[in-house]
């Protein structure tokens, strides 16, 4: 889970910094408020790809589409993008988990396997 996961997260890092960028040409909005919201939301997608794995990382994640999919209030575009990766959160967590799965019984059959006993 932790690679899928991990990779949705670095994309959004990208994606963020490029909605930042388009977020500056708004007139209502000073280009300190801007980056110091994408940044957040940046070192926020990089430190997760270290705690998703940890109890409450999962949902952290999903706090982050939400915002993702509300910066579409600012950049308009970002209500498609913030859905997309949102779904790619939700196939890399449960595409994960049953490939974790899979890990596990494999492991489990070849130690089951090794035992003479």
């Amino acid at each position: 889970m932790r690679t899928l996961c991990s990779s949705t997260l670095i994309g959004e890092f990208f994606i963020i910094g490029f909605a930042g960028l388009v977020a500056m040409k708004n007139p209502d909005l000073t280009m300190g408020t801007v980056w110091t919201v994408c940044g957040i939301a940046m070192a926020l997608s990089v430190l997760l790809c270290g705690m998703v794995t940890r109890p409450g990382g999962v949902q952290l994640g999903w706090a982050l589409q939400i915002g993702l999919v509300l910066a579409g209030f600012i950049v308009p575009t970002m209500f498609f993008l913030g859905a997309c990766f949102a779904a790619l959160w939700w196939c890399s967590v449960h595409f994960g988990r049953k490939v974790d799965e899979a890990k596990a019984r494999f492991a489990a059959q070849q130690e089951a396997g090794a035992d003479p006993a």
